[in-house]
């Protein structure tokens, strides 16, 4: 078995070794940056729900029509479209707290000022400044997200790249459970607008944790000018990369979680089709399968750091892949309830992993000086395999019933892990040659 592990490229370790390494990993977890990316994950999260999901509750309450709570859903363009001004994030730094964490606090002031703005309105008397402040919110947040992701991008190491996606998407999936668990809950107490104020009033913990926060090291001066910004991230990208290998790294980031996303898309009117109840599906998914994916990430995270970025894109991508199984084998059986709680927590946990050493791949691939601006193109093209690439699931389900449609969805994994042996060679440290940004001394210390 030893022999074995060797040939792949696996060592034993000795007892004191293993519990050396153990307690670095738990170094990681604990050091400042790591519970400020907790809290900025939080601060994150916040916003969105509130001109999503829990707006459409609070509209609904309201009595607005069907048609205006659809034409809602526009007001979430920006975080779709936020690449096109992530330049500016990169190329001004504001006048207090750094370049990152500047633009970390003016959005969540602005946040916390503008949905504290929506808790003074009445949708049935005010709907068309309601819509206003939604697109000045979800404006606002996606340029958080951007100011967050370069922030945690310049502030980690690679060994710290899994632990720091962990956390942050930890912080971010409670603030999913607060605004759209919690508010919900409140909203059957209290007036909306008390429940929006409230929400407003959490932004402070993102305020305080970006001031709180270590400003990255700068290593590099900022782009010079606009044009800079716009130009250079891309120029330096495929530069760095070749042309070919450039267009081709692009290519495997729009497929390594295509077929997750299949299943994403369609697991919920599936479960339906099954004859599942709605509270079921809502309690599963929302609660157990929530928790399971917050579990798979931080066992991610741990793990990547053993495990590094490029042998985890291939054991997480593996198991995301043959997690749709699990859904095959549901939609095999008569309305097993014990086996959809099974089904729903493989897959969630299964992308939790997957979301995890993606995450950190993303962020190895950015240069700091423009991280701002190749981490949002990047992140835009994975949305391209979860919004637009996965939007023929619902033909292929009806074309080839859902039994068949879990099996193709698995197929459809196939083609992204063919090509990590091109971007994350099994017994390569780094996914790329060195990391940019980082000069030969750092590079060393990784």
């Amino acid at each position: 078995m030893a022999r074995l592990l060797n040939v792949i490229g696996i060592t034993l370790e000795e007892p004191e070794t293993v519990a050396t390494r153990s307690q670095s990993w738990l170094k990681v977890f604990l050091q400042p940056k790591m519970a400020a990316l907790l809290l900025l994950g939080f601060s994150s999260g916040l916003p969105l729900y509130l001109t999503t999901k829990t707006l459409q509750a609070w509209l609904t309450d309201a009595e607005v029509s069907l048609t205006a709570i659809g034409l809602f859903s526009l007001v979430g363009l920006p975080y779709s479209l936020k690449f096109l001004w992530s330049p500016l994030v990169d190329r001004y730094i504001p006048p207090f707290l750094g370049r990152r964490r500047g633009w970390l606090v003016i959005t969540q002031v602005g946040l916390l000022i503008a949905i504290a703005a929506m808790s003074l309105l009445d949708p049935r008397q005010a709907l068309q400044p309601l819509a206003v402040l939604c697109i000045v919110v979800a404006l606002l947040s996606a340029t958080q997200d951007i100011a967050v992701d370069a922030y945690r991008t310049d502030v980690l190491a690679e060994p710290e790249m899994g632990t720091g996606a962990a956390v942050n998407v930890l912080g971010y999936r409670i603030a999913l459970l607060l605004t759209g668990g919690l508010a919900l809950i409140l909203a059957d107490r209290l007036p909306w607008q008390t429940v929006y104020l409230l929400m407003a009033a959490l932004m402070v913990v993102g305020v305080v944790a970006a001031v709180w926060a270590p400003e990255p090291v700068l290593r590099d001066r900022p782009p010079e000018s606009l044009a800079d910004a716009v130009r250079l991230p891309f120029l330096e990208f495929f530069q760095r990369s070749g042309v070919r290998q450039g267009i081709l790294l692009l290519v495997f980031i729009v497929l390594y979680k295509v077929g997750d996303a299949y299943v994403g898309n369609m697991s919920t009117p599936f479960l339906l089709q099954a004859g599942f109840s709605k509270t079921a599906i809502g309690a599963i998914q929302g609660g157990l399968g929530l928790l399971a994916t917050i579990v798979g990430v931080l066992a991610g995270g741990a793990l990547l750091t053993k495990l590094g970025i490029n042998r985890s894109l291939w054991i997480f991508g593996g198991l995301q892949a043959i997690s749709n199984l699990a859904y095959y084998f549901l939609a095999q059986a008569d309305q097993n309830y014990q086996l959809m709680v099974v089904a729903i927590n493989i897959e969630n946990f299964c992308a939790g992993l997957g979301t995890a050493a993606f995450v950190a791949f993303l962020m190895s691939l950015c240069n700091q000086r423009f991280s701002a601006t190749q981490y949002a193109l990047l992140s835009s093209l994975f949305a391209v395999s979860r919004d637009v690439v996965s939007a023929p699931a619902g033909r292929l389900a009806e074309a080839t019933g859902w039994p068949s449609f879990f099996l193709v969805s698995l197929g459809l994994a196939l083609p992204g892990l063919l090509l990590l042996p091109i971007f994350a060679p099994w017994n390569a440290r780094h996914v790329v040659a060195s990391r940019p940004g980082l000069d030969d001394q750092e590079q060393n210390q990784l």
